[in-house]
């Protein structure tokens, strides 16, 4: 789950250039048709990769035993009934991609900010 988190935001993307650059190998020019391309790849290899993480957090999840998370209501469809909601927030617990995902995320912003404020070439 790791790495289809981290492959996200670094692999997709540089799967993308690379099959940019082979197929714009005979040209030196970048056309629209390449751009696009390269934006296709990418979003497909993030749907698939974000569809291996569910697929691998379902396991995980079938595999410890943990219950399936109740349905979720969006709040305009919910009941003005006063349910329960503050208790069902209370008892819900992090599974392991969330967990994961959310390591991930804060990995890659302090990359990014030791990137920007130490090694960018920016004049700030």
């Amino acid at each position: 789950m790791a790495a289809a988190a981290v492959n996200i935001w670094t692999g997709a993307p540089l799967l993308g250039i690379w099959v940019g650059s082979r197929a714009a190998a005979a040209s030196s020019e970048v056309t629209m048709g390449i751009v696009f391309l390269i934006l296709v790849v990418i979003a497909l290899a993030c749907a698939g990769l974000v569809w291996l993480l569910s697929w691998a957090a379902a396991k995980h999840d079938e595999l410890t035993g943990r219950p399936a998370a109740p349905r979720k209501q969006v709040p305009w469809l919910r009941s003005m009934r006063a349910e329960r909601v503050e208790w069902e927030r209370e008892h819900e617990d992090l599974g392991a991609m969330e967990r994961i995902l959310v390591v991930c995320v804060v990995l890659a912003a302090i990359a990014f900010e030791i990137w920007f404020f130490f090694f960018s070439p920016s004049p700030i």
